[in-house]
C-alpha cells in the first residue's frame, strides 16, 4: 500500500512540474512577442482618439486620413473626433480626452506658455509630433454686404469665432492691426459652418475663418453666394509679423472661391501635439504612419505635409518619439 502511495505521489509531482514548465514557456513567449519586449510595450494605448474640428473645416477633412493611416500602419485603432478646435483641443488633451490633436502654432505656444487664453492655466503635459501646413486667416464676406475693407467692419455683424479660440485671437489681433477693437464691431462667436449660414441668410455681414484653403464651409457658401475675400491693408501684414512672429503673410489666390484677384492676408501654422506620456515608440509609429504615406492625403492641404518639412514653425517641445522620426529622415 505504502509502495501504491509513493509511485501516485511521484506521479503527481511529475505532473505538477509539466504545468509548471508549461506555463513559464508561454510567459516566455509572450514577452518575446510583446513590441520586440522593449521598455515601453506595456504602455502601448489599445485605442487613440484624434481631435480634429468642426465638420466643415480642414482638420476634420485631414483627421479622418490620419486616423485610417495611423489604424492600419501601427495596429492601433484610431478615431477621429469632431471638437471645437485648436484651444479647446490642447485643454482636452490636458484633461485625457485625446492622445493626439490638430492645433494652430500660435495656440500651442499660449498653451506650454501659459498665455492669452490660457492665462493662470498653463498646459505642460504636451508636446508637438509635426507641422502640417499653413492655415489662412480668411475674412470671408459676400458681394451683397458691400464690405471692401477692414475699415467696413466698424459697426457690422463679424463673426470671430468662440471666445478663446484660435480664430478668436487672430481676428482679435488682425482688427487691432487695422486701428480696430471687438467693440467696434457686433461680435457673432459662430463657428465655421453657422457663420456661412449666416452670411448666405444674411444675418451677419463677414466672418473669420482660420483654416486651411480651399475651407469646405466657404466653398459651399460659394456654390450659392458670391464670396469676397478681404485682404489687409497695405503693410498691416509686415507689422502684424513684426508684434506676433508666428505669422507669416499668405495670399488667397484668384480663383479659390470664385475670387477674381489674389488676395494678400497672414496665415499660422497647423500641427498636431500629442500627450507627451505617449511611449517614444508609439509615437515614432504614429508620425512614421503619417508622414510616410502623405502620397495616400487626398485632401489639397495633402501637398504642403512632408518629413522635410515636418519641424519647420513648431512653437513647443517636440515629441522624443517625433524627433527620433524627423532625425532619420535628414
Amino acid at each position: 500500500m505504502k509502495k501504491k502511495q509513493f509511485k501516485l505521489l511521484m506521479l503527481l509531482s511529475a505532473f505538477a512540474l509539466l504545468i509548471l514548465a508549461a506555463c513559464g514557456s508561454d510567459s516566455g513567449a509572450g514577452s518575446k512577442g510583446s513590441d520586440k519586449g522593449d521598455s515601453t510595450a506595456s504602455a502601448k494605448p489599445d485605442f487613440l482618439n484624434l481631435l480634429t474640428g468642426g465638420t466643415q473645416g480642414t482638420y476634420y477633412a485631414l483627421g479622418g486620413t490620419f486616423a485610417d493611416l495611423i489604424s492600419k500602419e501601427t495596429d492601433i485603432k484610431t478615431t477621429a473626433e469632431v471638437s471645437q478646435a485648436s484651444a479647446a483641443n490642447m485643454t482636452a488633451l490636458q484633461d485625457g480626452k485625446g492622445e493626439i490633436a490638430f492645433v494652430q502654432s500660435d495656440i500651442a505656444f499660449y498653451a506650454t506658455e501659459g498665455t492669452m487664453m490660457f492665462d493662470g492655466k498653463k498646459i505642460d503635459t504636451i508636446a508637438a509630433l509635426g507641422a502640417l501646413y499653413p492655415e489662412t486667416v480668411q475674412l470671408v464676406t459676400t458681394e451683397a454686404s458691400g464690405i471692401k475693407s477692414y475699415a467696413d467692419l466698424k459697426g457690422k455683424k463679424v463673426s470671430v469665432g468662440a471666445p478663446g479660440s484660435g480664430t478668436y485671437a487672430n481676428a482679435e489681433q488682425l482688427l487691432e492691426i487695422h486701428g480696430l477693437k471687438m467693440d467696434d464691431i457686433k461680435v457673432q462667436n459662430l463657428d465655421f459652418g453657422e457663420s456661412t449660414d449666416g452670411l448666405q441668410s444674411g444675418q451677419i455681414d463677414a466672418a473669420f475663418i482660420t483654416a486651411g484653403t480651399p475651407t469646405g464651409a466657404v466653398e459651399a457658401l460659394n456654390a450659392t453666394t458670391k464670396v469676397n475675400i478681404i485682404g489687409m491693408d497695405a503693410g498691416k501684414a509686415d507689422e502684424l509679423i513684426a508684434k506676433y512672429p508666428y505669422y507669416a503673410k499668405d495670399t488667397v489666390k484668384a480663383g479659390t472661391y470664385g475670387i477674381a484677384k489674389d488676395t494678400e492676408t497672414v496665415s499660422v501654422l497647423a500641427m498636431l501635439a500629442v500627450k507627451k506620456d505617449l511611449p517614444e515608440d508609439v509615437v515614432y509609429s504614429m508620425t512614421k504612419a503619417i508622414y510616410d504615406n502623405t502620397n495616400k492625403i487626398s485632401h489639397d492641404k495633402g501637398k504642403f505635409i512632408k518629413a522635410e518639412t515636418g519641424l519647420q514653425g513648431i512653437s513647443i517641445d517636440v515629441h522624443p518619439g517625433a524627433q527620433k522620426y524627423f532625425d532619420e529622415k535628414k
